[in-house]
């Protein structure tokens, strides 16, 4: 068994964990926030942590009232004094898993010696240089992953960022969805794994995730796991945005995984079946039955009860996880330690 497959298989432990430390941490985290009088947040990151941030920024816009952007923390470093006019009066928000990436931790230097900033890390790891550059910071340890390709990482931050939103909008219902979504997931493992391994076991050489909303920023973490995992391309679109010029890279040897919503159900069983015409092998994902077409895809998974749509996010990336694995399994790569890569970048 790979350690990939080990942390795969135990974020929903420490989802629980992360769960229990956000809530005992409601008050101080509220009261930091309403204390710095921000006009607007900013998260910055790396990699997965950037795909988080974008998810994130989209959820804070939706949720909170507040202005919300995401940067690429190389980007911002190269260009803090330019971003200037868009930093002030924000909160910066970095999620890391290693809270050592060195353009994340340069960037928020440059940042804080050009104006202050108040910065919120959150990182998977005790003390780290992120944390002593931030105002308020919380830690994960818990939800490190070992092996290069984040997994547990990342559907942990997605957790604190979600929560964050809804501390700050007061959002109770969407607190109980995420309890609910961690309590279903072992059972939503271990039903769904042999299908995903199942359906996505042939030959295919490209990858498309597909997802709107606050799930596109996790659809672009779920084609970075299957670019270095399995070592192949991978690409993630806006729903019906894949017919706007990259329907002409699917074809036999495309695996298709979509999110679909229960919002305008008949677009989206056109869009699949356009999808399967040009013979892609499509795993459909949603949190009601009768929205899949199931009729038309190879696979369809629902969550065990209706969930918010952000909250979908955490059972959705599973797919793509497992999809990647079962690739690199089967291709011989060690999934662990994919050549070239590093488990977070040192400049």
């Amino acid at each position: 068994m790979s350690l990939t497959y080990s942390e795969i298989k135990g974020q929903y432990q420490a989802l629980q964990q992360t769960y229990d430390y956000m809530l005992s941490k409601r008050e101080e985290l509220t009261a930091f926030v309403q204390a710095q009088d921000v006009k607007s947040v900013t998260f910055v990151g790396c990699g997965s942590s950037y795909c988080l941030s974008e998810a994130a920024a989209f959820t804070f816009r939706l949720r909170t009232g507040l202005p919300a952007v995401a940067l690429a923390a190389g980007d911002l470093m190269l260009h803090a004094r330019r971003y200037r006019p868009l930093l002030e009066g924000t909160l910066i928000i970095a999620p890391s898993r290693s809270g050592s990436t060195s353009e994340v931790v340069e960037a928020l230097r440059q940042v804080q010696a050009i104006q202050r900033t108040p910065v919120l890390a959150i990182s998977c790891v005790e003390n780290s240089p992120l944390a002593q550059v931030a105002d308020c910071a919380l830690a994960l340890p818990w939800a490190f992953d070992h092996s290069v390709c984040q997994t547990r990482t990342v559907t942990n931050l997605y957790a604190v960022n979600l929560l964050l939103a809804a501390f700050l909008a007061g959002d109770e219902a969407l607190i109980a969805d995420l309890q609910a979504a961690i309590q279903q997931g072992e059972a939503y493992m271990a039903r769904t794994e042999e299908g995903i391994r199942r359906t996505s076991d042939f030959a295919w050489s490209n990858a498309v995730v597909l997802a709107d909303g606050e799930l596109q920023g996790l659809a672009a973490e779920g084609a970075i796991a299957l670019t270095e995992i399995a070592k192949t391309q991978a690409h993630s679109y806006h729903l019906l945005d894949v017919r706007h010029g990259p329907m002409v890279t699917i074809g036999r040897e495309t695996l298709v995984i979509a999110a679909l919503s229960d919002n305008d159900v008949d677009h989206q069983r056109n869009l699949m079946q356009d999808l399967k015409e040009r013979g892609a092998t499509v795993i459909a994902f949603a949190d009601r039955a009768d929205v899949l077409p199931q009729d038309i895809v190879d696979l369809a998974i629902t969550t065990d009860q209706p969930l918010d749509a952000a909250v979908r996010g955490i059972p959705f990336i599973f797919i793509p996880q497992i999809a990647a694995l079962s690739s690199a399994e089967r291709h011989g790569i060690n999934p662990d330690q994919p050549d070239g890569l590093m488990a977070w970048v040192k400049l």
